[in-house]
């Protein structure tokens, strides 16, 4: 059932989130990669030797994949990683978006869930800071995010919007 909720969201989301990249980015590109896998575009962008993270996004592939061309002059293009969540945020949730980052390099790495995020979580996060959401290869740092589904729209980023 949870699944099944989730996959409602996903196409909402991408809107809404195309939406706010578009305003702020040169060429934004997001696809729903949770059951259907990657497209040959997004494929194209994965720098070579690095096909093999593949290998590893064959049973579980974040929800939303695409990258981003800050401006018309970029030499790069930047990838996003987005893992949606109709309950509230848990601990297995931030490492499972914090594999999908590192595994794609993605400069941005988003948790969305349509729960509020979880004051424990945040204090988790002060607590051990900089290690529960910090980046690593290629990403900042993991942006909680709660989406209000009744309104449609972005209600919350942790720590801050990242763009």
């Amino acid at each position: 059932m949870k699944a099944a909720k989730e996959k409602q969201l996903y196409k909402v989301i991408k809107e809404k989130l195309e939406e706010i990249l578009k305003a702020k980015f040169y060429e934004v590109y997001l696809e729903i990669t949770a059951d259907t896998g990657f497209s040959n575009k997004l494929k194209s962008k994965i720098p070579k030797g690095r096909e093999i993270i593949f290998n590893f996004l064959k049973k579980a592939r974040p929800d939303i994949t695409g990258f981003i061309k800050e401006n018309l002059f970029s030499l790069f293009s930047y990838f996003i990683v987005v893992e949606i969540k109709s309950s509230s945020i848990e601990l297995d949730d931030i490492y499972q978006t914090k594999k999908y980052a590192q595994l794609f390099g993605a400069k941005y790495a988003l948790l969305i869930s349509t729960d509020e995020i979880p004051e424990e979580i945040k204090r988790l996060d002060k607590a051990i800071y900089p290690y529960l959401l910090c980046g690593g290869y290629g990403y900042e740092r993991i942006v909680l995010v709660h989406f209000d589904i009744n309104k449609k729209e972005f209600v919350e980023w942790y720590e801050k919007k990242p763009f």
